[in-house]
């Protein structure tokens, strides 16, 4: 493992007023998005929309510092015969690969999932990084709520499970020279308050980091890649932008090492202007150890999604929507994002 490489390439994914666009959807979840805009989902359609983001050349250097890929899109090219990756490559960005294969019912635990993929990892990651990819994504679901026996949940199982498989993976991709992220969701489905989420996430987060010590995985080589604090989408007790910034960022540095280069943070199903704002408004807190940057899927692409249409000759206003989205983040990346930006459209 070359150290100094992978922390090299981790701190460019965090490039100041830069960060992620996170283009890995599975094929069953860009139908669902696909079917929203009235586009069938097939290989040439998936293909089409993704080349579309990775040419919108303004979005790409200036905002985006690397694009986590499905594995189909890794291997595809474009229209033209071009790799998808050295779209990516020639805008200034870093390819990346999404690594896991979905989630799983864990075994005696009711409501709850295990995160499936480490099988012949090992074998697949050389292939990804003679493809162009230098970092990969694992997701970890866990989830706030009650289990069909009305018991808590998530249980400790569950956390710890995830938190070894997240760890094992890093390991992995550390020693195939692959900066990993390593993203333990908790999710924001339920109907629990800031507070409920801001435990559950401490406690998710101290595990995991147990667990990459375990394993020997170096902090410096890593990307994590975390849930805001953020209450439940059924509860009726929200929090506002600047609780959420505050707590989060009290939260974060209660449990993660300031030899972490950097937090990309997952817009988890927020508006695509909440997530901004959200952003901003912790980085305007500062002083912190790590840069705070993006690593949204939903975030960035719901606007251009829907400008685009699947039709080529909305192509130009697929990208300036795209644009527009990478651009607010990147402002809030730096803390210098206003509400009056979203007008300039």
């Amino acid at each position: 493992m070359n150290l100094a490489n992978l922390n090299k390439i981790a701190r460019a994914m965090v490039a100041p007023g830069k960060g992620l666009l996170a283009a890995d959807e599975s094929s069953g979840t860009i139908k669902k998005r696909f079917d929203a805009i009235g586009v069938a989902s097939t290989e040439e359609s998936r293909r089409d929309y993704r080349e579309m983001l990775f040419r919108a050349r303004e979005a790409m250097s200036s905002a985006i510092s690397g694009v986590i890929l499905y594995d189909e899109t890794i291997w595809q090219d474009a229209k033209d015969g071009t790799p998808l990756v050295k779209l990516i490559q020639d805008a200034g960005a870093i390819p990346g690969i999404k690594v896991d294969e979905g989630t799983q019912p864990l075994p005696n635990c009711p409501g709850e999932l295990i995160t499936t993929g480490l099988d012949k990892l090992a074998e697949r990651l050389p292939k990804y990084y003679e493809r162009g990819a230098r970092f990969a994504k694992w997701r970890a679901v866990i989830d706030i709520g009650k289990s069909s026996s009305n018991s808590p949940i998530p249980s400790m199982t569950a956390i710890s499970v995830n938190a070894h498989a997240l760890a094992r993976y890093a390991a992995l991709c550390q020693a195939a020279q692959i900066v990993p992220i390593v993203e333990p969701e908790v999710l924001m489905d339920g109907d629990h308050d800031i507070d409920r989420c801001v435990e559950v996430t401490t406690r998710v987060l101290n595990k995991t980091f147990q667990e990459l010590r375990v394993q020997r995985v170096a902090l410096e080589g890593m990307i994590l890649k975390p849930n805001m604090a953020i209450a439940g989408k059924k509860s009726n007790k929200q929090a506002g932008v600047s609780e959420v910034a505050e707590k989060t960022v009290r939260m974060l540095k209660n449990c993660v090492p300031a030899s972490v280069p950097g937090i990309a943070f997952l817009s988890g199903g927020q508006s695509d202007e909440d997530a901004t704002a959200h952003l901003d408004a912790m980085n305007k807190i500062g002083g912190l150890p790590w840069p705070l940057t993006f690593s949204y899927g939903r975030a960035l692409q719901a606007a251009p999604q829907k400008a685009w249409a699947g039709k080529a000759e909305n192509i130009q206003a697929g990208q300036n929507a795209f644009t527009h989205r990478a651009r607010m983040n990147s402002l809030a990346a730096s803390g210098t994002w206003t509400a009056e930006h979203e007008k300039a459209v």
